[in-house]
């Protein structure tokens, strides 16, 4: 007994079960996801930062989620890739907590980040004569502080009473990160309270800003509908189809890993589905933007002759070319 009530100051993280086997492979294949992802997301923040054409509400928007999506994936692919590469899943009692933190804040912001993006596209879809008037720049920043500020100050009560758990039983958590339902289930004290303030959390944070955006696009289709030409239908509704790709592959991603049900029969599909929202969002996002907006488009073109232009401009670059 005094041996079991030890307290446990490290994790074992399982990661994939079976399939660790594959190490080799599932390193490669993580560690392209999360090169694409970082590399993806960058650019966009770096074109939204330089590009002037881009110095609007909506790519204001947009590079904030970019750079939300870059401090996501790095909260949880290097440990992943590091436990791939050596072997060594264990992850320290800190370290754990930390990414479960920063994990479950960032999500919050990001629903808060969607759900303002959806109110920019209403604004621009069901008002453009009070657009420009609503949308400056002192309200985007509200926004997106508001989005950042309740994101990560509501998940520290949650935070704050998962620290006071014990863990006294099996440090081996059948995970590759430290998830939420993970963590608790590896507790030996009562986690009933914990549970239902997380259920309350979950609640604010994804049905209200759901619930908006879901109507600010009803809304949205509704005006897009009314616009007696096809071509007028087309160039409003392609201003905000991207976001809408993007809220139906969150939320989405997310329903199917928090319906499923708890037991041992779904824990490995669970595991994998998982993916879903850690891989999905931040690896599609700048293809998506990029593929379906002009403007992104363009100004990617623009930067890259740009970059072109002063490569040949440059003494030495000039100098090789007489050589030649």
């Amino acid at each position: 007994m005094i041996r079991n009530q030890t307290k446990i100051t490290e994790f074992v993280l399982l990661g994939f079960g079976e399939y660790n086997k594959a190490q080799t492979l599932l390193f490669l294949i993580f560690l392209i996801i999360y090169g694409v992802s970082v590399t993806g997301n960058t650019l966009i923040v770096a074109l939204v930062i330089f590009d002037h054409h881009l110095h609007t509400p909506m790519y204001f928007f947009l590079g904030n989620l970019s750079f939300l999506e870059v401090f996501y994936s790095s909260n949880i692919f290097p440990r992943l890739l590091f436990a791939l590469l050596t072997g060594n899943n264990i992850i320290s009692f800190n370290s754990c907590f930390t990414q479960w933190y920063l994990f479950g804040s960032l999500e919050a912001t990001e629903c808060c980040l969607l759900c303002a993006m959806s109110y920019d596209r209403y604004l621009a879809i069901c008002k453009p004569l009070h657009y420009a008037t609503i949308m400056q720049a002192q309200t985007c920043i509200q926004l997106v502080a508001a989005s950042w500020i309740n994101g990560f100050i509501t998940i520290v009560t949650l935070f704050h009473l998962m620290l006071q758990l014990t863990f006294c039983s099996s440090n081996e958590m059948d995970h590759y990160f430290c998830d939420y339902f993970s963590v608790l289930n590896l507790s030996c004290t009562d986690t009933s309270l914990i549970e239902i303030i997380g259920f309350i959390v979950a609640i604010l944070f994804t049905l209200p800003p759901f619930l908006l955006t879901l109507i600010s696009y009803i809304y949205i289709i509704a005006a897009v509908l009314k616009i007696p030409s096809t071509t007028g239908r087309q160039k409003a509704f392609s201003t905000c189809s991207s976001h809408l790709v993007v809220v139906s592959i969150f939320y989405g991603s997310l329903m199917i890993v928090y319906m499923l049900p708890k037991n041992d029969v779904n824990r490995e599909m669970e595991k994998f589905s998982s993916l879903l929202y850690t891989v999905v969002p931040p690896l599609t996002n700048p293809f998506i933007y990029s593929l379906r907006n002009k403007e992104v488009k363009e100004a990617l073109r623009n930067n890259i002759r740009k970059l072109v232009q002063c490569r040949i401009r440059s003494p030495k670059l000039i100098n090789i070319i007489k050589i030649y």
